[in-house]
C-alpha cells in the first residue's frame, strides 16, 4: 500500500507513529490535537482519529485530569510487554513451520541474505529494520488472522519504541545467528523447535533492552543529581 492510497488520517498516523518510537517526539511529553493539526498542516478530524489509534498502540496515554503525553518508556512495562511477546511469537513460529508457502521461504531467505550483507557493511539501519522485517514474515506466514491482529495492530509499535530507543552496537551480529536457526528449524517444520529458539531470542532481546533502557534512565537520573543537591544545600 504506497502512501497515496492511505487515508490522510492514516498517512498522518504514520507519521507521529515514526517519530514517537525514534524519538524525535520525546516520550512523556504532552500531545493534543491542536498542536498535532498545526504541526501538520491538518483539520482536527483526521488528527483526532490518528491520536485515537495511537492511544489504541499504546504509544499515546491519556493521563486524567493532565490529557494526551507520549508513552513513557519503564522496566517493568518492557518485561511486561516482552512476556507477551515471548509467548505470542513463540506460537506464531509454531503456526508458521506447519502453514508458510514456499514463496514466504524464498522471501525469509532473501530477508536474511540481505541482513548478512547490512552486517558486513556496518549498515545499522537496515539492520534494525529487517529483524522487525524477519519478525513480520513469522507472523503474517502463521496463518491466524487473531494473532497477527494482536501483534502488529496491538502492541508491536510499543515495542518498536523500546528497541529503536535502547538498541545497542553489539547486538546484530548474534540476532542475525539466531534468525538463521530459526528459520532452518521452519523450514524443516519443526515447529516445536523454532518455538523454542524464538522464545530464547526474545529472551536475549529483552535483556539487552532492559540493560540500555536502565543505563539510560541511571544517566538521566545522574544529569539531575547536581540540580537536586542545590535545591537541598540553598
Amino acid at each position: 500500500m504506497t502512501e497515496k492510497s492511505l487515508t490522510l488520517a492514516d498517512q498522518i498516523l504514520t507519521r507521529i507513529q515514526n517519530s514517537i518510537i525514534t524519538g524525535e517526539i520525546e516520550a512523556g511529553s504532552k500531545i493534543n490535537e491542536q498542536s498535532i493539526a498545526q504541526k501538520y498542516g491538518i483539520s482536527r478530524g483526521p488528527t483526532r482519529e490518528a491520536l485515537q489509534a495511537l492511544e489504541r498502540q499504546r504509544l499515546v496515554v491519556r493521563i486524567p485530569h493532565v490529557g494526551a503525553r507520549v508513552a513513557k518508556l519503564s522496566v517493568s512495562e518492557l518485561n511486561e510487554l516482552y512476556q507477551l511477546r515471548s509467548v505470542l511469537e513463540a506460537t506464531a513460529c509454531e503456526l508458521t513451520a506447519h502453514n508458510i508457502t514456499q514463496t514466504q521461504l524464498d522471501q525469509m531467505q532473501d530477508l536474511l541474505d540481505r541482513q548478512q550483507q547490512a552486517l558486513n557493511k556496518g549498515d545499522d539501519e537496515f539492520l534494525f529494520m529487517s529483524d522487525i522485517d524477519f519478525h513480520y514474515q513469522i507472523i503474517q506466514a502463521c496463518g491466524n488472522r487473531y494473532l497477527q491482529e494482536t501483534l502488529i495492530a496491538g502492541v508491536y509499535h510499543l515495542i518498536r519504541m523500546y528497541r529503536y530507543q535502547c538498541r545497542g552496537k553489539k547486538r546484530p551480529e548474534l540476532a542475525i545467528k539466531e534468525h538463521r536457526q530459526i528459520f532452518e528449524a521452519i523450514a524443516t517444520g519443526d515447529g516445536e523447535l523454532a518455538s523454542l529458539l524464538m522464545r530464547r531470542h526474545i529472551e536475549r532481546g529483552r535483556r539487552n533492552t532492559e540493560q540500555k533502557l536502565i543505563e539510560q534512565q541511571q544517566a538521566q537520573d545522574s544529569l539531575l543529581t547536581p540540580y537536586s543537591q542545590k535545591e537541598i544545600i540553598s
